[in-house]
């Protein structure tokens, strides 16, 4: 059985049951806050503890969670996959080109494989949308839109932001983009190019941005990122993608509604008919139960990483499009910084194999 240690035992624990539940030993939990470490503990009662990350790198592991501060993933990442551990991490692959590289090439060199956890790829909507897109129902893609969304009280999103100890403190206004980008990027197969920043509202942190993203197919994406009202009931994402010959998107609607998807294809392209159809997500069962609509994503990137480690699967989304997707981030912070004035992106899937 491989032996896993998870860094950051908020969201974390919830990835380290999942492991659990789908075959892989928790060896080792990482944690500075010593009541969190203590409860998972005892979920836990096997593993090793630690308080800090570097404290696990002597560790006999096979696999490594990262699922720690949003904007600290980067040096430990290559710190593991330099010591030959598997890496699952969360959000933000890095923070800066010189760190995508650094990453990159330390994934590229050795024989662990960077896996990231980017579960809004496999949410049931989006794995229906990509049924739909890969059987060439809607055409060529032309422009895809996506939402991640908080839709907070103005004290609860003052209490988030506010605190410069707290990552949500300390990222920029369009960092959290990657719940976005992911599925944009994984839908399309294409890699973004330029990214132009708006601000949903005038000020020094606007509280929701806008991305009007190029890609390199020449489709054009949207995305709105962070705090808006009008959350998605699908676990904050909603995804509708147009087509040369029609529309397939999640529905925004309350519920179970939410993970539900639309496609239309228009009369000229179906016979002289309209062709418009209501797609229902079957379920999931994995680990011996049903799973809740909205940890679906979770269960199938634990699995693929569980794969990666027993059977040498390929990642489900792998090193360079996790820094593709990060660095749209970075890249839009500097075009908002210049007044929303288009950036180009730097190409991850052209740079040299370290």
């Amino acid at each position: 059985m491989a032996r896993i240690g998870v860094v950051g035992l908020r969201r974390g624990r919830e990835l380290a049951r999942w492991c659990a539940r789908l075959g892989l030993e928790v060896a080792a939990l990482c944690e500075r806050d010593a009541e969190v470490l203590a409860s998972a503990a005892a979920e836990f009662p096997g593993a090793w503890t630690a308080r800090d990350w570097p404290e696990l790198l002597d560790r006999p592991l096979d696999g490594v969670v990262l699922a720690h501060d949003f904007d600290a993933h980067a040096e430990p990442s290559v710190a593991f996959l330099e010591r030959g551990v598997h890496v699952l991490a969360e959000c933000a692959a890095c923070g800066t080109e010189e760190e995508g590289r650094a990453l990159v090439e330390a994934a590229e060199r050795g024989p662990a494989r960077y896996s990231f956890a980017e579960n809004y790829v496999l949410h049931p909507h989006v794995r229906l949308l990509a049924e739909s897109l890969g059987g060439g129902e809607i055409g060529e893609v032309t422009l895809i839109e996506a939402d991640y969304l908080h839709g907070l009280s103005p004290e609860r999103e003052a209490a988030l932001v506010g605190d410069p100890g707290h990552w949500r403190g300390r990222i920029g206004p369009t960092a959290y983009c990657t719940h976005t980008l992911s599925p944009v990027l994984d839908l399309t197969g294409a890699w973004p190019v330029e990214v132009t920043a708006h601000p949903v509202l005038p000020g020094p942190r606007p509280g929701a941005t806008v991305l009007v993203v190029r890609l390199s197919s020449g489709a054009l994406a949207v995305t709105r990122q962070t705090f808006l009202q009008g959350e998605p009931d699908s676990h904050w994402s909603w995804v509708s993608v147009r087509g040369t010959r029609g529309l397939a998107e999640s529905a925004r609607a309350p519920g179970d509604e939410a993970w539900v998807v639309r496609v239309r294809r228009e009369p000229w392209a179906n016979g002289g008919t309209v062709r418009d159809v209501r797609r229902d997500p079957p379920r999931l069962r994995r680990g011996g139960r049903l799973v809740e609509r909205a940890e679906e994503g979770t269960a199938l990137v634990v699995e693929a990483f569980r794969d990666t480690l027993l059977e040498g699967a390929p990642p489900r989304v792998g090193v360079r499009q996790a820094v593709a997707a990060s660095l749209v981030g970075v890249a839009g912070g500097r075009s908002l910084e210049r007044g929303s004035v288009p950036v180009p992106v730097p190409d991850v899937a052209a740079w040299t194999a370290g």
